[in-house]
């Protein structure tokens, strides 16, 4: 028997893809109970990300109609039975992976950040299952972190996804203090975020960007050096080179889709390339991976003890998520217009229910 408030709603507002191709639309469905591992969350913030594009589209063929959004803030109300390391009134970052099958070696093996990897996960929050862009989600508790008090609701739901992929592929590189990481894609929702999770391990930061806005947003949130990537592919390898005295970056992280042979070309000899961007095919010339040695490795997000140990690093380092609010789930076409002009810097997100945002201010949430 799940543990509630009281007095909840049957019904809520959710944001939902009805049909591919096809504009959202704003309906009132049933509000679900939560199961044995699940937490009923109250969203304060939902974040867009790009994956949403790819829902609309039928790329993950959703079952429809599907609630959008897979980053999303809030607070807990409801617990099931089986929980006990959440409690109603906590503030969370909702976890992604929904009901992982718990008995495979992802889930019960010894490497930790491998559990987001279950291959029979019930399914992914906003992808598969009922997303964040409503009054309230169901969020798995073994896939979901509580917030510290430092840490806001308005950061809080776009690093759901965006800062949990970026902050493991900052830490896949697996580079020390003083070594330059390329983080191709810099200057978007991801990309900033990188640059400060590869600050506060000591690294040294190209950022390339093909957009003024991301050059610029790059510049601001820490690169030390950035490079427009509108240069071409030899201009690109001739700048980190010359910022790198000849010797490319020890890492790189791909952000934007198609920009592989140019992370490769740009990584010194037996460097590695971290993918994260996700075109249909990469094309990686076959001379950089025979004769130069340069190593690829795909990731995901986060598992739960590297997101706890995300937010813990922005506790501690005050990073700052760049986010463009859009008031209440009926703006969104104002916030697919700004995504689709180009001109967005970091990440748009709605304002589910302001009064969880001036809440927070009297717990000094800050960042």
């Amino acid at each position: 028997m799940a543990k509630s408030t009281k007095s909840l709603p049957s019904e809520m507002r959710a944001l939902q893809v009805v049909e591919f191709n096809a504009p959202y639309e704003l309906r009132t469905v049933p509000v679900s109970k939560p199961g044995p591992h699940d937490l009923l969350v109250k969203v304060a913030v939902a974040s867009y990300c790009h994956t949403d594009s790819m829902v609309r589209a039928a790329v993950f063929k959703s079952e429809l109609p599907q609630t959008a959004f897979h980053e999303g803030s809030g607070t807990v109300v409801a617990v099931g039975d089986q929980v006990s390391s959440f409690a109603i009134g906590d503030r969370v970052m909702c976890g992604i992976p929904l009901h992982p099958c718990g008995e495979c070696e992802d889930c019960t093996g010894p490497v930790e950040s491998h559990r987001q990897y279950c291959a029979r996960i019930g399914g992914h929050i906003g992808v598969t299952t009922q997303g964040c862009a409503a009054d309230f989600v169901i969020a798995d508790a073994r896939s979901t972190t509580k917030l510290p008090d430092s840490v806001t609701f308005m950061s809080a739901a776009p690093l759901a996804c965006a800062g949990r992929t970026v902050y493991r592929a900052v830490r896949q590189t697996e580079l020390k203090p003083g070594q330059w990481v390329a983080i191709l894609g810099s200057g978007g929702g991801l990309g900033h975020l990188g640059i400060q999770f590869a600050r506060a391990r000591g690294l040294k930061i190209i950022g390339i960007d093909a957009r003024d806005e991301g050059l610029q947003l790059s510049k601001e949130y820490g690169a030390d050096a950035v490079v427009d990537a509108r240069g071409g592919k030899a201009e690109v390898v001739k700048k980190v080179q010359d910022i790198t005295s000849g010797k490319g970056v020890d890492s790189a992280i791909v952000l934007a889709d198609h920009s592989e042979a140019l992370a490769a070309a740009i990584t010194r000899m037996h460097g590695l390339v971290v993918q994260v961007a996700q075109p249909e095919n990469l094309s990686i010339p076959f001379a950089e991976l025979i004769f130069r040695d340069i190593r690829f490795k795909g990731t995901l997000v986060a598992s739960p003890k590297e997101s706890e140990e995300m937010v813990r690093c922005i506790a501690e380092h005050g990073v700052k998520v760049h986010t463009n609010p859009f008031q209440g789930l009926e703006s969104i076409e104002e916030l697919l217009g700004v995504v689709k002009s180009g001109r967005l810097r970091g990440k748009a997100v709605i304002v589910v229910d302001p009064e969880q945002i001036e809440a927070e201010k009297r717990i000094g949430a800050e960042f």
